[in-house]
């Protein structure tokens, strides 16, 4: 089953590129639903869902949520919604094989893809924010070598998306390495043409 024909952009960047953090800025100026795969999870294994059972065993022991799972989570609950232009996904697709999936292959709902934001933020950059970002937050466990492990996750299984998304003409980059203010703006100008002409 095909999900509504919402205005759905998928945010693309390494961690610590600013996808949050733009994210809670898009979702107040053009009234879309901010939905990270991560939160969903969280909420539902707090909630001793079914769903969040599973995911728990999987996580517990170290293993990631199979794509059927997160996907049946992700379009559950962005039908749930009555009154939407359409939702900023964050964390999803992961890989291409989710996004093959969202469009309908080996997967029985499609949740379509109207945009591609790819965050563009060098490796230098990324380590010395991720490293700020675990002092800020004491997160002890985010060490020299994970954050690099986070990063060469990203390349291997992410940056792909990006080819994928560039081949349908859906993908529009913008310079990462600028304020919080000049990227929300460079995403402002891409959002307004694109959807002035989507109607």
């Amino acid at each position: 089953m095909i999900m509504r024909d919402y205005f759905n952009i998928v945010l693309l960047g390494a961690p610590g590129s600013g996808k949050g953090t733009q994210a809670n800025l898009l979702k107040q100026r053009y009234h879309l639903e901010h939905v990270s795969t991560g939160d969903l999870y969280r909420k539902e294994i707090a909630s001793g869902s079914p769903i969040g059972t599973m995911a728990k065993r999987f996580i517990d022991n170290g293993h990631l949520c199979p794509d059927e799972l997160t996907l049946d989570l992700l379009y559950h609950h962005c039908t749930s919604f009555k009154n939407v232009r359409g939702f900023l996904l964050d964390g999803v697709p992961r890989t291409l094989e989710q996004a093959k999936m969202m469009e309908g292959i080996g997967y029985h709902h499609i949740i379509p893809v109207k945009l591609a934001i790819y965050i563009e933020v060098d490796e230098k950059e990324i380590v010395d924010r991720l490293a700020k970002r675990a002092i800020l937050l004491k997160r002890t466990d985010d060490t020299h070598h994970v954050i690099l492990q986070r990063i060469l996750n990203y390349e291997n299984q992410t940056k792909p998306l990006i080819a994928h998304y560039s081949a349908q003409n859906k993908l529009m980059k913008v310079n990462g390495l600028q304020s919080v203010e000049e990227v929300f703006l460079n995403i402002c100008e891409i959002l307004d043409r694109i959807m002035s002409t989507a109607g």
